[in-house]
């Protein structure tokens, strides 16, 4: 039988941000996964989507020095007219082009780490963990895509002595779940989508398979937080909220539901990589929009309910 060496498992990530606080309790250290089995049209975190790494273009940066021209190997880049041209057709995202950007007009988003070479950046700041009740958390992305390397990064955290959270749609196998319970304080627990065809319609995954998984989660004793993006005109209706006030009902281990305000960050970013957005609201819901969404999920819970 073959000994995995954790801390040489390697992963993908897209940002490693330290002092968050709003991804578990206390001060924590955020790692964000590449990859992810869903198709959220809202997405905020469009770069996450795909495993492999992407060339990121913020055109108003650009100083049009032509840097990047004479290292790309496929000849993507071109200056025209005055304007930088990226033609991403044959982009091998080598980054190249990236490392040689000094205006960080371009920007290679992916990277591979091992766990080691994580936990050696998280730990650096367990001294404000242990002060504030906080520690890391996986999020992406779907942690759970990257299956082995989760699994190694929890494993170690907890060796350390650190609060371990991860945040994951539950579209995964439960096998995968199960495995790290053991491991994980926290499971920030998507809920997006209730009804099962519009789940199939704005987030590309059937419902019925999400919500068994967060059943057998709290069956097995995981403690959960249920993460609920809200997006008007998507899921902002009644039935949805008295839904997700019926489920922290029902479940044991539940002990919060979390409203998620709808961000359009996801827009832009989505042009930046190259893509075209599937939902382009750039409206931030008003303040006491979100707060009336919040008070609507109290009415059928007891659960605390915060945004």
């Amino acid at each position: 039988m073959q000994i995995i060496d954790l801390a040489k498992v390697k992963g993908i990530i897209f940002d490693l941000q330290r002092f968050s606080i709003h991804d578990g309790p206390g001060i924590r250290t955020t790692v964000f996964f590449k990859g992810c089995p869903l198709n959220c049209i809202w997405c905020h975190n469009p770069e996450s989507k795909e495993r492999q790494s992407e060339i990121a273009f913020y055109p108003e940066k650009c100083l049009h020095c032509g840097s990047c021209v004479g290292v790309c190997p496929t000849q993507n880049h071109l200056i025209q007219d005055g304007k930088h041209v990226f033609n991403r057709e044959n982009c091998t995202r080598c980054g190249l082009c990236a490392q040689r950007c000094y205006a960080k007009a371009l920007d290679e988003i992916g990277r591979e780490m091992t766990s080691d070479e994580v936990i050696q950046e998280v730990i650096k700041d367990k001294a404000f963990y242990l002060n504030s009740g906080g520690g890391i958390t996986l999020s992406g992305g779907e942690p759970l895509y990257q299956f082995e390397f989760a699994f190694a990064l929890l494993k170690i955290a907890k060796d350390l002595g650190l609060h371990t959270c991860i945040e994951t749609s539950g579209a995964v196998s439960f096998n995968s779940l199960r495995k790290i319970i053991g491991y994980t304080d926290l499971f920030l627990y998507d809920i997006k989508e209730t009804d099962a065809f519009l789940s199939e319609k704005y987030i590309g995954a059937n419902s019925e398979g999400i919500l068994k998984n967060l059943n057998l989660l709290d069956s097995n004793g995981g403690h959960i937080i249920l993460r609920c993006p809200v997006i008007p005109g998507l899921n902002d209706r009644l039935e949805h909220f008295r839904r997700i006030g019926e489920l922290a009902n029902q479940l044991e281990n539940v002990i919060g539901i979390d409203v998620l305000t709808y961000h359009p960050l996801g827009v832009s970013k989505t042009f930046n990589i190259g893509k075209l957005p599937l939902f382009s609201e750039m409206t931030f819901p008003s303040e006491s929009t979100v707060k009336g969404w919040a008070e609507t999920i109290r009415k059928y819970t007891m659960v605390p309910v915060k945004i």
